[in-house]
């Protein structure tokens, strides 16, 4: 039987959804895990998971001055981070005539910022140590769209870029960055996570009104096994040569292939406007 060499992992959000499943998966395979949550008890039901492997720490990923010291408190007790896995976050659903600014400045703080917060905490110590993995979840979402989620998208989207141009930046230092873009995943996630701006303009009820009603009872039916995208994060931690990208889920691959599809005929068909810009030779 092969023996696995155990790694410190922080992963971000446990407390419920995919990053509890993230951490379950990573204490079962003999990791250490750094889990941050947002109160005492969540922190003390995290830390019960596994006795001496299992280290909770109490931290909103969106106060970004508070970073550097927790991640550094948290690597004294549990070991240098060796993995991360930016995993907080929450989806806002809402027409983008009908949401204001100040949601779209929350959804990039809890899906951009705090992410890269995270980011440039671990970032020197890998950088010194040579070695490193850094996942950042972000969804299928981050290179398909649908109406109704324009901010949620727009914000997995530019992780999605930070992510691929980050790896490039560290690819020499050992670092490794992946971008994990899930499916649909039986969490919580369209459920009581997601947070809905009221609907307020008529005229996109033709729209909108079926795709809410579409997403809210598709709650907690959705394809995915959070516990199987587990062993899928784990498969590409321990790969010799992870993804830039990973998407999860049948449902995923079905609508990033249409996508590529329509970009390449839609490419095809502009080529000659495309082509026509550049001085004449």
């Amino acid at each position: 039987m092969a023996t696995i060499t155990a790694k410190t992992f922080l992963i971000t959000g446990v407390s419920s959804g995919l990053g509890r499943a993230f951490a379950e998966g990573a204490l079962g395979a003999g990791h250490r895990v750094i889990g941050t949550v947002r109160n005492e008890g969540d922190a003390n039901t995290f830390a019960a998971l596994s006795a001496g492997c299992a280290y909770p720490l109490i931290l909103d990923v969106t106060d970004f001055a508070a970073i550097p010291a927790a991640v550094a408190e948290a690597e004294r007790d549990a070991g240098a981070v060796e993995v991360l896995v930016n995993n907080a976050g929450y989806g806002h659903e809402g027409v983008l005539e009908e949401s204001s600014m100040d949601d779209l400045q929350r959804q990039f703080a809890a899906n951009v910022y705090g992410p890269v917060a995270m980011m440039k905490a671990v970032l020197p110590g890998m950088r010194t140590r040579r070695s490193g993995h850094i996942v950042n979840v972000t969804s299928m979402g981050g290179f398909i769209t649908m109406p109704g989620i324009s901010f949620y998208c727009g914000s997995k989207f530019a992780l999605e870029g930070i992510s691929e141009a980050l790896g490039k930046e560290v690819a020499d230092f050992g670092i490794r960055v992946t971008a994990l873009a899930p499916g649909q995943f039986r969490t919580d996630w369209a459920g009581r996570s997601m947070d809905r701006t009221p609907r307020s303009i008529s005229d996109y009820d033709a729209v909108m009104d079926p795709i809410r009603a579409a997403r809210q009872a598709k709650s907690g039916n959705q394809p995915g096994d959070p516990a199987k995208a587990a062993q899928a994060l784990l498969a590409i931690v321990d790969a010799e040569t992870p993804p830039v990208r990973l998407f999860l889920g049948e449902d995923a691959l079905g609508v990033v292939h249409q996508k590529l599809d329509a970009m390449k005929a839609e490419i095809a068909a502009w080529d000659a406007l495309s082509r026509s810009t550049s001085f004449a030779s």
